[in-house]
Protein backbone atom coordinates (compact mmCIF):
# COMPACT_ATOMS: atom_id res chain seq x y z
CA UNK A 1 0.00 0.00 0.00
CA UNK A 2 2.62 2.69 0.74
CA UNK A 3 4.17 1.43 -2.49
CA UNK A 4 1.25 2.99 -4.01
CA UNK A 5 0.92 6.24 -2.30
CA UNK A 6 4.50 7.09 -2.27
CA UNK A 7 4.35 8.32 -6.22
CA UNK A 8 1.35 10.31 -5.58
CA UNK A 9 3.26 12.27 -2.35
CA UNK A 10 6.01 12.51 -4.49
CA UNK A 11 3.71 14.00 -7.34
CA UNK A 12 2.52 17.02 -4.81
CA UNK A 13 5.52 17.39 -3.25
CA UNK A 14 7.33 18.54 -6.59
CA UNK A 15 3.97 20.27 -7.75
CA UNK A 16 4.04 22.10 -4.38
CA UNK A 17 7.45 23.29 -4.76
CA UNK A 18 7.71 23.77 -8.47
CA UNK A 19 4.11 25.66 -8.83
CA UNK A 20 2.02 26.64 -6.08
CA UNK A 21 4.84 27.71 -3.63
CA UNK A 22 6.03 30.68 -6.05
CA UNK A 23 2.67 32.00 -7.19
CA UNK A 24 2.23 32.53 -3.77
CA UNK A 25 5.12 34.42 -3.62
CA UNK A 26 4.28 36.64 -6.55
CA UNK A 27 0.68 37.48 -5.32
CA UNK A 28 2.19 38.09 -1.81
CA UNK A 29 4.94 40.61 -3.62
CA UNK A 30 1.97 42.09 -5.78
CA UNK A 31 -0.13 42.87 -3.00
CA UNK A 32 2.98 44.57 -1.04
CA UNK A 33 3.43 46.76 -4.10
CA UNK A 34 -0.29 47.79 -4.59
CA UNK A 35 -0.19 48.87 -1.01
CA UNK A 36 2.98 50.97 -1.41
CA UNK A 37 1.43 52.99 -4.68
CA UNK A 38 1.86 56.66 -3.65
CA UNK A 39 1.19 59.92 -5.66
CA UNK A 40 3.53 60.59 -8.86
CA UNK A 41 3.70 56.53 -9.39
CA UNK A 42 3.46 55.50 -12.98
CA UNK A 43 1.27 52.48 -13.09
CA UNK A 44 -0.17 50.35 -15.56
CA UNK A 45 -3.69 49.03 -14.59
CA UNK A 46 -5.45 45.25 -15.68
CA UNK A 47 -7.15 47.14 -18.83
CA UNK A 48 -3.47 48.31 -20.17
CA UNK A 49 -3.78 52.13 -18.85
CA UNK A 50 -0.78 53.55 -18.45
CA UNK A 51 -1.04 56.70 -16.33
CA UNK A 52 0.67 58.85 -13.40
CA UNK A 53 -0.61 58.38 -9.62
CA UNK A 54 -2.77 61.81 -8.62
CA UNK A 55 -4.45 60.84 -5.39
CA UNK A 56 -4.53 57.55 -3.34
CA UNK A 57 -8.23 57.27 -1.90
CA UNK A 58 -8.95 55.93 1.76
CA UNK A 59 -11.62 53.64 0.14
CA UNK A 60 -9.54 51.11 -1.60
CA UNK A 61 -9.17 53.79 -5.09
CA UNK A 62 -6.69 55.44 -6.57
CA UNK A 63 -6.99 58.42 -9.09
CA UNK A 64 -4.33 58.39 -12.37
CA UNK A 65 -3.74 60.61 -15.08
CA UNK A 66 -3.73 59.19 -18.00
CA UNK A 67 -3.69 61.83 -20.20
CA UNK A 68 -2.96 65.99 -19.27
CA UNK A 69 -6.24 66.83 -17.62
CA UNK A 70 -7.92 63.64 -17.93
CA UNK A 71 -8.14 61.83 -14.71
CA UNK A 72 -9.85 58.14 -13.94
CA UNK A 73 -10.80 56.28 -10.71
CA UNK A 74 -9.82 52.78 -10.27
CA UNK A 75 -9.97 50.23 -7.82
CA UNK A 76 -6.33 49.89 -6.27
CA UNK A 77 -6.52 45.94 -7.34
CA UNK A 78 -6.89 46.56 -10.86
CA UNK A 79 -3.02 47.63 -10.54
CA UNK A 80 -1.31 44.90 -11.97
CA UNK A 81 2.61 46.89 -12.60
CA UNK A 82 4.75 49.62 -10.97
CA UNK A 83 7.11 51.15 -13.63
CA UNK A 84 8.26 53.90 -11.48
CA UNK A 85 8.43 54.64 -8.08
CA UNK A 86 8.33 58.18 -7.02
CA UNK A 87 11.20 58.74 -3.62
CA UNK A 88 9.08 59.52 -0.05
CA UNK A 89 8.64 63.11 0.58
CA UNK A 90 11.03 64.32 3.50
Amino acid sequence: MIGGLLPMVLIFGIMYFLLIRPQQKKMRELKAMIEAVRRGDQVVTGGGILGKVTKVGEDNTVEIEIAQGVKVQVIKSTITQVLSKTEPAA
